[in-house]
């Protein structure tokens, strides 16, 4: 299955970790969304914005690769899934049921995701702007 990383998931060595089985396959955007920071976690989240992208880190992970994620992600309570099309190939990723207000990421979680970032030879001009 593939699956659209787009916080700390992208760092590779997290991922790896997490999901044994994971192979990272190349770098896409997502269109007409916009990056934020939120809940309690102050943790990554997607949310819909006309002409905006989110750059992601597309991976190919196994059953229980997505088991563990959904785990990790507090699926279906924090974070439910969210489908789109990619190339005519179904992608999972995850989207916060709650939409609460911005919060400041952490400074190891943003790290992590820096991280990522370069994992996936992301720009961080996208980064920096989800933070302002």
């Amino acid at each position: 299955m593939l699956y659209f990383a787009y916080g700390s998931n992208l760092n590779h060595f997290q991922m790896k970790r997490r999901c044994k089985d994971s192979i990272f396959l190349k770098r896409i955007n997502l269109k007409n969304f916009k990056l934020t920071f939120r809940s309690k976690y102050r943790a990554a989240d997607i949310e819909p914005k006309k002409n905006s992208i989110v750059p992601g880190g597309l991976f190919e992970i196994s059953k229980s690769d997505e088991k563990k994620l959904d785990i990790y992600e507090e699926y279906p309570t924090l974070y439910k899934k969210h489908y789109f099309y990619y190339y005519r190939k179904k992608v999972m990723t995850y989207t916060m049921l709650k939409k609460t207000k911005f919060r400041s990421p952490t400074e190891r979680y943003l790290n992590t995701i820096i991280q990522g970032y370069k994992d996936c030879l992301i720009d961080k001009k996208f980064l920096k702007k989800a933070l302002k």
